[in-house]
């Protein structure tokens, strides 16, 4: 007979809101072993017993067949004392803290819930919270860990008979399915308009389809907040969604119903086979998909941009409301321009009255709020271009160990917040503009809110080391030491950090503005080396910023200045120019600046496509919308300063720009491509002089499919290596990881 063993296993990863616990209990079954399971604390522990090869049989399925959504990681195992029992349980979860806690996402439907759904026989039909173990709310209802019901916002829903047996069967895919509801025991809907009575159930979703069929807005509750939905196709309902959000120009998220074979999304888009697998996955995320020829959607949805934000209903309520509307709905994010999407039923309706005409609520609680996350193409690869529900908090393991707990706030806008233990760093989700109360008070929330989910408390905060940010302003009050991370080495640790940090980079952060080590307005440099050994090798020409931070949102400003800095008047101004000239002239309010997102501005201006800008990066995006991407470049001088770092001069770039005998899209063009081409330059020329050939592409400015894309090629073919960020955002929601990253060499000296 052979003999029996007994081994105790210890699996990390994401083995908790994802059913692993059954699936073992499951896999024990099968395999014919005694033993038992319980979560402790963000790991799983498993005690399991019989002959050797019914035990390595165990051990194999626990990493090949685990569930869909588990990531599984054996961190221990070893041989114990067999214990006397007769076959295979579940254990209650232990409470107490470890450092591996994960803390799951919020999941989409899954195709099991959804046919139960659209199913007349089954008791959770049309239900619109139904769930299981692989699917629904999971980041945005947990209160506190370990992940159980109690601790999570369905506390307050007292599981019905029927649902408390699902719940108890371990071999029930509901087996301890934390947001676990029917329609008898489960959250409900509720429909509100101003002066009428609320209606609830079936009938409040068939009053909300109603009234979007009418041409109204809709504000409504999803699993990480409000969005505010409309007729995609109606463009009166569009103007007025812009007018009351007071958000003009930004473009706008479309969520296209699944059927049949996703044609009302292929009809105003044109997707590639990378574009449809990413919005099948499970983060279900927003896409930046290109127009189609025949798009039939409003214009009014991204007017000057080239692309559309598309993404598929992802929880069950926004299932039922795609296939009983049957057609494209705006799903933009329910806030205040600039403020973190809203997530609480009374301020939804304060903060909104003025925006939406009905309200379709549930009584949900939503214990933090989670925006929807942004991927676009470039370079084939999808890249995040902000984090949110489904793919954040993001964790990341770190080739090293921190010397102490590390909370680092980021930076001013497109904002997220990590914390930093161990090898370990989690990055928030999107929290958006820290300039807008709301926003800081979200972040101080999110902050605290992370160090008690996860059992660390920091012993040093980081923040940007520009003085007029509110995370700077902030720090101090967190009555820890503070460490000061320059944002341009922030955004060049992020990237190394993602990839390697072991050997030396030359990281070209370009974006709109950040302080830099001479106190200057940096926003077009290279850096040399590595985390917490970083120097400025290559920059721009510096020109003025009329009128400060005004400059960002007034596109003209940027292109009176390059004039006026290359000796030549800018005719077609249409704005009243004998103060700036005299401000100029005297440099006041007139910062200098190396940015090239701001000379992106002025070259926009100049072509005559933004003078006056209503969001972030609006001049850059319809820049590269028109351009003629076979445009050739022209040839910047490119010299060498009394400090050694190498300079390129935009100066020839204005006499293209304002060459009006050339078309607009092929002087856009050549802007691009003379940028691209500047860079490889300046690439050139510090590996000739330190050999270093890996180069780093990150800041907001790399967010342009066109330059990045015409860089990756030039760059390639004259044997540099390229690496752009693929997990985090290349703009400022990766600074915080960044933050973490350099700071972490300081602790190590």
């Amino acid at each position: 007979m052979t003999a029996c063993i007994a081994r105790k296993l210890l699996l990390g990863g994401r083995v908790q809101g994802v059913g692993f616990r059954p699936f073992v209990y499951r896999v024990a079954h099968r395999c014919g072993v005694q033993g038992w399971v319980r979560n402790r604390a963000g790991e799983v522990e498993v005690l399991v017993q019989g002959p050797p090869e019914l035990l390595q049989r165990f051990r194999d399925a626990l990493v090949t067949e685990a569930p869909p959504l588990a990531r599984p990681k054996l961190l221990s195992e070893r041989t114990v004392a067999p214990e006397t029992i007769a076959d295979f349980q579940i254990h209650v979860s232990e409470a107490a803290f470890s450092e591996h806690i994960h803390l799951p996402p919020d999941h989409f439907a899954c195709a099991e819930c959804l046919a139960e759904m659209h199913d007349s026989r089954d008791r959770r039909f049309r239900y619109p919270f139904i769930n299981c173990t692989q699917c629904g709310p999971r980041y945005t209802l947990i209160e506190r860990l370990p992940y159980d019901r109690a601790n999570t916002s369905m506390a307050c829903f007292a599981l019905c008979p029927q649902c408390a047996a699902e719940y108890a069967d371990p071999n029930d895919r509901r087996f301890h399915a934390e947001p676990l509801a029917c329609p008898q025991c489960g959250p409900r809907l509720e429909y509100r308009t101003s002066g009428c009575d609320s209606q609830f159930g079936a009938a409040a979703l068939s009053a909300a389809i109603e009234s979007l069929r009418s041409g109204k807005i809709v504000a409504v509750k999803g699993i990480g907040g409000y969005h505010l939905l409309c007729d995609a196709a109606n463009s009166a309902a569009l103007i007025s969604l812009r007018v009351r959000k007071k958000r003009p120009d930004k473009p706008l998220a479309v969520m296209f119903p699944l059927q049949p074979d996703l044609a009302s999304l292929r009809k105003a888009t044109a997707p590639h086979p990378i574009h449809e697998a990413m919005l099948w996955e499970p983060v279900r995320p927003i896409v930046l998909v290109p127009k189609n020829v025949g798009c039939d959607l409003a214009s009014e949805i991204a007017p000057d941009s080239g692309e559309i934000g598309a993404m598929l209903p992802y929880s069950p309520l926004h299932h039922l409301l795609l296939a009983d509307f049957g057609a494209p709905l705006v799903a933009t994010s329910g806030n205040i321009s600039g403020e973190p999407v809203l997530t609480d039923n009374s301020m939804a309706e304060t903060r909104l009255a003025a925006v939406a005409d009905g309200f379709l609520h549930h009584d949900r609680p939503i214990v933090r709020p989670a925006d929807d996350p942004v991927y676009r193409v470039v370079g084939r690869k999808l890249r995040p271009m902000r984090l949110g529900r489904g793919n954040a908090p993001l964790e990341i393991e770190l080739p090293f160990v921190l010397a102490r707990p590390l909370l680092a706030l980021g930076g001013q806008l497109k904002n997220t917040v990590a914390l930093g233990w161990g090898n370990r760093a989690v990055v928030s989700p999107h929290l958006g503009d820290m300039a807008t109360p709301r926003g800081l008070s979200l972040l101080k929330s999110v902050a605290t809110d992370l160090q008690l989910l996860y059992g660390v408390r920091a012993e040093a905060v980081l923040c940007d080391a520009h003085p007029g940010y509110a995370t700077t302003r902030l720090a101090p009050q967190l009555g820890v030491p503070v460490v000061e991370i320059f944002h341009h080495e922030a955004h060049a640790s992020a990237l190394a950090g993602e990839f390697d940090q072991t050997a030396d980079w030359l990281v070209f952060t370009w974006d709109g503005a950040g302080l830099g080590r001479d106190k200057t307005i940096w926003g077009g440099e290279a850096l040399l080396g590595r985390p917490g050994r970083w120097r400025r090798v290559a920059t721009m020409r510096p020109f003025s910023l009329l009128g400060g931070d005004r400059a960002a949102r007034e596109p003209w400003r940027t292109a009176l200045a390059l004039c006026w800095e290359a000796g030549m008047d800018w005719k077609n101004c249409k704005q009243e120019t004998d103060l700036l000239r005299h401000a100029w002239t005297r440099k006041i309010n007139c910062p200098q600046t190396s940015s090239i997102g701001r000379l992106f501005d002025g070259a926009a201006a100049l072509l005559g496509l933004a003078s006056q800008t209503s969001y972030e990066g609006q001049a850059a995006s319809h820049l590269e919308t028109i351009c003629n991407e076979e445009a050739a470049p022209i040839a910047l001088p490119l010299s060498r300063r009394t400090d050694g770092i190498w300079e390129s001069d935009w100066r020839p770039l204005l006499d293209c720009l304002r060459d009006t005998r050339q078309t607009t899209s092929f002087r856009a063009g050549v802007f691009h491509a003379t940028l691209a081409e500047l860079l490889l330059a300046q690439a050139r020329a510090v590996r000739e002089e330190y050999g270093v050939s890996r180069v780093g592409l990150t800041g907001g400015v790399f967010q342009n499919r066109v330059l990045c894309e015409r860089v990756l090629s030039c760059a390639q073919q004259d044997g540099f290596s390229v690496s752009i960020p693929e997990r985090l955002p290349c703009n400022d929601a990766g600074l915080s990881f960044g933050q973490i990253v350099e700071a972490s060499t300081h602790d190590r000296r």
